[in-house]
């Protein structure tokens, strides 16, 4: 006998009550793992285990994040607007070719190999010959961010296209369905796990692409500020930094995180 909604509503607030202690549990421990890891790193610094002048104690990258606040945010500002430029044009590009190789057997066994072989090979090669040819500035960054995020994207949304339930695609013709209806259907719903890991992934590459080029093609921004930080033995500075630069990734990620749960309803 089925269920009514008011049934199912109940039994689904009552597993949320259940799974409750053991989620406060977890956030509890995982605060006091962080909390752990700052007290020895702390420790092992003012004791002099390591050499302050590679190794910070946090209490000192607090003070240095005071220090370097109002040009950090702004370099951090200008590395997080050339990776949106990148990561949009890798997920612009990305996103819509891995859905057509990885639906289309015939682009997907002449293509694929392709993908695949750029993939595996070290993007770095390449930035002599960005540089060389776009110069010093926004563009290369932006250029070599979009190469970096692109292929990651492409190779998730394939292989999640390519695994669809082949019965269903079956099942959506033989009841006449068009082309277009079978994509938004059944195979957008479908790999949108996929996609949404894409993302996640294509974001990280993309901020990595950019602070390479700002790294090591002296471009203004969080990786040329990291790398005078890390040419000075300013160890504190560094450290906030690079905190600063986490900080801001992670946030995003777990936003990706929320669209993922705002969407799974789609998929079903």
């Amino acid at each position: 006998m089925s269920r009514s909604p008011g049934h199912l509503d109940q039994a689904t607030h009552g597993a949320s009550r259940a799974r409750g202690p053991r989620y406060n549990d977890a956030r509890l421990l995982q605060v006091a793992t962080i909390l752990a890891v700052f007290g020895v790193w702390e420790a092992v610094a003012r004791l002099g285990w390591v050499d302050p002048l590679f190794v910070a104690p946090p209490s000192a990258v607090v003070r240095a994040l005071g220090a370097i606040g109002p040009a950090a945010l702004s370099a951090l500002a200008d590395t997080l607007g050339k990776t949106a430029l990148a990561y949009g044009l890798a997920v612009a590009i990305g996103v819509p070719l891995g859905l057509l190789v990885g639906s289309v057997r015939l682009v997907h066994d002449v293509v694929h190999p392709f993908v695949v072989a750029l993939y595996g090979t070290p993007k770095i090669l390449v930035l002599p010959w960005i540089v060389l040819v776009l110069g010093f500035g926004t563009a290369p960054a932006v250029f070599y961010g979009a190469i970096h995020g692109l292929f990651p994207i492409m190779i998730l949304v394939i292989g999640g296209v390519r695994d669809v339930d082949r019965a269903m695609i079956t099942v959506a013709r033989a009841y006449g369905a068009r082309p277009w209806q079978i994509y938004w259907k059944v195979i957008l719903p479908a790999c949108v796990p996929s996609v949404v890991a894409s993302l996640r992934l294509g974001l990280v590459f993309s901020l990595l692409g950019v602070l390479i080029v700002e790294t090591f093609a002296g471009v203004r921004g969080m990786g040329y500020l990291m790398s005078a930080y890390a040419n000075g033995f300013q160890a504190a500075h560094l450290f906030a930094a690079t905190a600063l630069v986490s900080a801001a990734s992670i946030a995003i990620v777990l936003a990706l995180d929320r669209l993922n749960e705002r969407l799974s309803h789609w998929r079903g």
